[in-house]
């Protein structure tokens, strides 16, 4: 009898144990929640996580103890452990080299103009009494814009990518408050590398290597070698949208007759493809009119 209520009891403790264990397991939604952005800007990946407050109903930035992050003070940049920006590659930051890496991003913000520190040692978390100015990686002053309408959450981007997909911009906003930091990547020493290598193993990487240098504005001559051995390969000729990168590379070498001739033989072989010719038709049709 003894034994029994003895695991009768063991088994009501049990239970109980299992349904503190499940009240302690109940979730409610985070003050500062986690947020992250990125993209690749070149050949660079650039990430960042951080932790999202929100106004709440008070005042971000300005001068004075009224607000809560005040002008002149040195700031994580987000809540909680702070904020990281990850680079994959070696990078310009307002004008200035970045090794590729993990940095804590701190801020000291002003009127005007704000001091951002991409900081090398990720331990330091949020607490700023730690910092040490040794271990900032990279300072960089940069402007802060006024927004037109309110930011209620600590937000950041990676905005403005150029056209050329050199240059962008790490963006921060929160209240009424933006701040751009430049980010300038380089990519065509890599993409050199690439095609030294790569077109020797692959000639099909011949084609890829002329349409970079036509795009770069590098060695023309270069790019149509390139072009015609990949075009005399099998049957590459019949490659109208090939055919018509090679008429690009004569046209912007100025010999205006063969890039007209060359591209009317990208216009018929487009009209005979059974698929469709995907626009190299008008493609070609602009090309000879723009050479006449």
């Amino acid at each position: 009898m003894y034994k029994t209520k003895l695991f009768k009891l063991s088994f009501v403790a049990a239970l109980f144990a299992l349904a503190f264990d499940g009240t302690a397991q109940i979730q409610t939604p985070a003050p500062s929640p986690a947020g992250s952005a990125s993209t690749v800007v070149g050949l660079t990946d650039i990430e960042i996580n951080y932790s999202r407050p929100q106004m709440k109903g008070r005042k971000i930035f300005g001068d004075g103890d009224a607000f809560l992050v005040p002008n002149g003070q040195l700031w994580r940049a987000g809540a909680n452990s702070g904020t990281t920006i990850k680079f994959s590659d070696n990078v310009k930051v307002a004008g200035q080299d970045l090794a590729a890496g993990e940095y804590l991003f701190l801020a000291t913000p002003g009127a005007s103009e704000w001091e951002v520190v991409f900081y090398s040692d990720l331990t330091l978390g949020g607490n700023m009494t730690n910092y040490d100015d040794s271990k900032a990686a990279l300072k960089a002053k940069v402007k802060a814009g006024k927004l037109t309408e309110s930011v209620g959450t600590l937000t950041y981007n990676i905005a403005d990518i150029s056209e050329n997909s050199e240059n962008a911009n790490i963006q921060m906003s929160w209240e009424n408050t933006v701040v751009n930091i430049p980010v300038q990547v380089s990519f065509d020493e890599a993409i050199m590398k690439a095609i030294a290598e790569n077109t020797v193993v692959n000639p099909d990487n011949l084609m890829a290597a002329a349409r970079y240098y036509l795009s770069a504005d590098k060695d023309l001559d270069k790019a149509l070698e390139w072009a015609n051995a990949y075009l005399a390969a099998g049957e590459n000729s019949k490659q109208f949208w090939n055919v018509h990168i090679k008429a690009q590379i004569l046209a912007k070498q100025g010999n205006k007759k063969e890039a007209i001739k060359v591209a009317k033989e990208s216009m018929e072989a487009a009209k005979a493809f059974p698929s469709g010719d995907f626009g190299y038709i008008k493609r070609n049709e602009e090309l000879i009119a723009s050479l006449k």
